[in-house]
């Protein structure tokens, strides 16, 4: 059989190398849309540095003008306090602007969706917005801890734009012993998705958002298509069920490692 030439090869060749420009593109804008998240979190977190240097100087003046033992006992626990959470918030950023998607470790689904709520605190308040939590102890589980901290901000995140302003997110982690997972639930009450929508969500570049909302968040459509990366990567599985003006839940089973405790003995 005589071998094709090369200009029968040109197209082939050329379909592999704009298939390749085209994937390297997206992972950039992935990367690009990671470094944004992480610059709209750096700008919210500073004016709650700006609140626990305020709290920390009031208290040192304080003890520094009263001499008796209780008010510097209070005044120094104030201040430890406020530098605790202070150094809470700068771990979990420069975590998240790290780059270790390829380091697995054992982690708990608790004290990641506390660190995100922490550093959403302000915008919650801001748009009025209650959060409810229903944890039960639950093994953990292996995976990226920046990676999984990205997940629930966009998802978290995208709940309370759904919402806007008054309403709540419902924030659910349990065990799953018919398949050996951990279901992390977070529900919203907001507008909701159409029928018609609902199926594309998770497509690259989609999105159902005009442009940057009151906080200046907008939506490029690479958020739930990096969700459902994420929770892939991790061999995990994502679900979402929404209701046009009741909103919007999403469902994700991540497996619990093997050497992991019981459910009943929590972690």
């Amino acid at each position: 059989m005589p071998s094709s030439s090369p200009k029968s090869r040109m197209p082939s060749i050329q379909n592999a190398e704009r298939e390749a420009w085209i994937e390297q593109l997206e992972q950039r804008m992935v990367q690009l849309e990671r470094l944004a998240s992480i610059g709209e979190l750096t700008s919210t977190t500073t004016h709650e540095f700006n609140n626990l240097l305020m709290t920390i100087l009031n208290y040192a003046k304080m003890g520094l003008r009263h001499k008796d033992e209780a008010t510097r006992d209070k005044a120094l626990t104030r201040i430890l306090d406020a530098a605790n959470r202070g150094a809470k918030i700068t771990s979990t950023i420069l975590g998240l602007s790290r780059n270790r998607a390829g380091q697995m470790e054992p982690i708990n689904l608790v004290t990641l969706v506390d660190d995100s709520l922490m550093l959403l605190e302000r915008e919650m308040m801001k748009y009025r917005i209650d959060i409810e939590k229903e944890f039960t102890p639950s093994p953990n589980i292996l995976a990226s801890p920046g990676q999984i901290q990205r997940l629930l901000l966009n998802l978290i995140t995208n709940a309370r734009q759904a919402i806007g302003e008054n309403g709540t997110i419902r924030i659910r982690i349990a065990p799953e012993e018919s398949t050996q997972s951990v279901m992390l639930t977070i529900r919203d009450n907001g507008k909701g998705i159409s029928p018609d929508i609902l199926p594309r969500i998770f497509e690259p570049f989609f999105s159902t958002k005009d442009g940057p909302d009151s906080s200046g968040k907008g939506g490029t459509g690479l958020g739930l298509s990096a969700c459902k990366e994420i929770v892939e990567e991790h061999q995990g599985r994502i679900r979402v069920d929404s209701t046009v003006g009741k909103g919007t839940a999403f469902t994700i089973r991540f497996p619990w490692i093997a050497t992991a405790p019981s459910p009943s003995q929590g972690n």
